[in-house]
C-alpha cells in the first residue's frame, strides 16, 4: 500500500514538473497585418484560433498579441521596451520585415533593426525566434535574396531560433489569398494556425532540449 502510495506522488511530481515547464511560456508576438488578422473577423485570425487551440488541449501557452497592420521594424523598435516591461514573455516571436521589403528599405537599416529587436527582447531575459520573410518576386532577384538573407545572418550573429515562414506555400495560391494578393483569406488561416502549432512546439522543444544539454 505504502509503495502504491509513494509511486502515485512521484507520478504527480513528475506530472506537476511537466505542467510548470509550460505555465512558463508566454510567448510575445511581434509581428505586421499577417499575424494582425487583417482582412478576417478577428475570431477567424490564425492567432485566434492557436489560442484556442492551446485551451482545447489544456497546454499553458499564452500568445501575446501585438501585431499591427502596416508595421514596420522600426516601428517595433519604439514600443519593444514597453511591451517587454509589461507582458515579461518568455519567448518572443517576431514576424516582421515584409512592409520594411514592400517600402524598399535599405538591407543594410533592416539588418540593424532585427538585430536590435532580437537583443533587446534576450536583455530582457526572452528566447526569440525570428520568421524568415520572403518578399515578392517583382521586386527584384537581387534585392529579394539579399533580404531573405539577412534572417539568417542575424539569427547566427544573434543564436535566435530562425523559423520558416509560414505564407510561402499559401501565397502561391490565390484561392487562399484576399484581392489584394498580399493577405490570407479566412480559409487560409487554419492551415497557419497548423503549420504555427507544429513550429512553436519545434522551437519550444529545440531551447528546452538545449537548455537540457548546458
Amino acid at each position: 500500500m505504502t509503495r502504491c502510495i509513494l509511486k502515485f506522488i512521484i507520478i504527480l511530481m513528475l506530472t506537476n514538473l511537466s505542467f510548470t515547464s509550460y505555465a512558463k511560456d508566454k510567448i510575445l508576438l511581434i509581428g505586421d497585418s499577417l499575424s494582425a488578422g487583417y482582412g478576417v473577423e478577428q475570431a477567424q485570425a490564425w492567432v485566434h484560433l492557436l489560442q484556442n487551440k492551446y485551451i482545447e488541449d489544456n497546454t499553458p501557452i499564452t500568445i501575446i498579441n501585438t501585431a499591427i497592420s502596416g508595421q514596420t521594424t522600426d516601428n517595433a523598435i519604439l514600443k519593444i521596451e514597453a511591451w517587454l516591461t509589461t507582458h515579461k514573455p518568455s519567448h518572443v516571436l517576431i514576424e516582421l520585415g515584409g512592409n520594411d521589403g514592400i517600402r524598399g528599405f535599405p538591407i543594410k537599416l533592416l539588418q540593424k533593426h532585427l538585430t536590435q529587436l532580437v537583443t533587446i527582447s534576450q536583455q530582457h531575459g526572452a528566447k526569440v525566434a525570428l520568421m524568415e520573410i520572403q518578399i515578392p518576386p517583382n521586386l527584384g532577384p537581387r534585392y529579394r535574396k539579399m533580404f531573405t538573407d539577412t534572417y539568417t545572418k542575424v539569427s547566427k550573429q544573434t543564436n535566435a531560433y530562425l523559423m520558416p515562414y509560414f505564407m510561402t506555400d499559401i501565397a502561391i495560391k490565390p484561392s487562399l489569398m484576399l484581392n489584394d494578393n498580399l493577405h490570407p483569406n479566412a480559409k487560409a488561416q487554419p492551415i497557419i494556425r497548423d503549420f504555427m502549432h507544429k513550429e512553436i512546439d519545434s522551437w519550444l522543444q529545440d531551447r528546452r532540449l538545449n537548455k537540457t544539454r548546458v
